[in-house]
């Protein structure tokens, strides 16, 4: 799916839960769907644009705020359900810390450590904000709250699995640390 259909998806799917501003959509993009999904601010409004001149969205304009209130039509819910239906193509990974990591010999255990003590408290943050959503979801009374919580549940599943790798690596990187430890191609 190229990336204008995704930006679609997110903006027909925002608007599929209730009709917004720009702003509002802009702003439920990030605090809603920020956990797994980011969206370029300069493609919303365009996204917004173009899919209103199709049919598949259509501007409520509000005279008190002068602020624009967009809605989703039927065929915008047909061209989500079409969108939504594709198959999913996956992004090249970029992973700045493993990028770090990999090449780790020039920074040295210790500055590696930092990077990943920082990885591990992300992923303890992570967890902790996970859990608010989870009660903000679970308190909802909504057709959609079963499919918010798979997404929830995927980046518990992600965050458990970042933090348990964090300890892993600290303890590999303890091990690089000891200098009675005969490293590869080094002659103790």
């Amino acid at each position: 799916m190229a990336r204008a259909s995704q930006t679609e998806v997110a903006v027909l799917g925002g608007l599929s839960v209730q009709p917004m501003t720009g702003y509002a959509l802009r702003e439920a993009i990030r605090d809603v769907l920020g956990h797994f999904w980011s969206e370029s601010y300069g493609q919303i409004y365009p996204t917004l644009a173009n899919l209103e001149r199709q049919g598949f969205v259509r501007r409520q304009d509000a005279a008190r705020t002068g602020a624009s209130t967009f809605a989703i039509t039927p065929s915008g819910t047909r061209r989500l359900e079409e969108l939504l239906a594709q198959p999913v193509q996956a992004a090249p990974p970029r992973n700045g810390l493993l990028l770090r990591l990999y090449f780790g010999r020039h920074l040295g255990p210790a500055a590696c450590r930092t990077l990943v003590q920082a990885a591990l408290a992300e992923a303890q943050d992570a967890l902790k904000r996970y859990a608010e959503i989870r009660a903000e979801i679970e308190g909802q009374d909504s057709e959609d709250r079963d499919y918010w919580l798979l997404t929830v549940s995927a980046g518990e599943h992600s965050a458990r699995a970042a933090q348990a790798w964090a300890h892993d690596a600290l303890s590999t990187l303890a091990e690089l640390d000891d200098p009675a430890r005969t490293r590869p191609g080094r002659t103790s």
